[in-house]
């Protein structure tokens, strides 16, 4: 399988990059960065997808969410597949995903771990039965590097429990100046940024007499770079097919 990684150079890409070498079913032949010459790699690294003349069977994309314009172009114009791992997408650029998965697969995600994506699940299953006596709160905890916030997993959490209790909840984002009491329709969003944590989710469910956590670290980055390679696998060769 041949991959256009977009974003190589960052510190997502730098792990794919290593992961993938080591494989024999799958191989990175061109990258694209805004700054190809900041790392050494071993394929050809352009500063546009405009320039990529390679054929590729799927891109991986570990950048910036303003750059998703080139990556849908390029996606629609070479009828490649596209595994869209940045965060922080608006839900303008949410639609134009969806309206591009008319025509060609596209896999987009907040967080590619598999623990994530099961207790997105389980959070659907549960959130309707305990919230009549359980107030809700999320906090997550990122690197001090990390630009966007609340964090697009943490975001990935709520709306998978406000979906599941009809959109009917407030999203919170921390509590600065507020003086009057928590309402009972309020979704608590909280971000913490310091040192070097890859990701830690923690999703409360806090009762009068008992308080349920669920909680979900990232020891390394290396586990989302093996949920983007899955679903590299999975998207090439599928007909067309959105997943958010």
């Amino acid at each position: 399988m041949k991959v256009l990684l977009h974003g190589c150079n960052g510190k997502m890409g730098q792990v794919l990059t290593r992961i993938i070498s080591q494989m024999e079913d799958m191989k990175i032949i061109c990258g694209v960065d805004r700054e190809p010459n900041k790392i050494k790699n071993p394929y050809p690294v352009y500063d546009s997808l405009s320039k990529v003349q390679e054929d590729v069977d799927v891109l991986i994309d570990f950048s910036n969410h303003l750059a998703l314009d080139s990556i849908l172009e390029f996606g629609l114009n070479k009828n490649v597949p596209l595994v869209i791992c940045t965060t922080g997408f608006s839900p303008e650029e949410k639609e134009k995903m969806k309206k591009a998965s008319e025509k060609i697969p596209i896999l987009n995600s907040a967080n590619m771990s598999i623990g994530i994506n099961l207790i997105t699940n389980l959070l659907k299953n549960i959130a309707p039965i305990l919230y009549g006596d359980f107030d809700i709160e999320i906090i997550e905890k990122h690197h001090n590097q990390k630009l966007d916030s609340p964090s697009g997993t943490a975001l990935m959490l709520a709306d998978a429990i406000n979906s599941s209790l009809q959109n009917s909840l407030e999203y919170v984002y921390g509590r600065h100046s507020k003086t009057d009491k928590r309402k009972k329709e309020e979704l608590g969003i909280h971000a913490i940024r310091g040192g070097a944590i890859v990701g830690e989710h923690s999703v409360i469910f806090a009762g009068a007499g008992e308080v349920i956590e669920i909680n979900h670290s990232a020891l390394s980055r290396d586990v989302f770079a093996y949920g983007a390679i899955r679903a590299a696998k999975f998207l090439v060769g599928k007909s067309l097919i959105f997943i958010q």
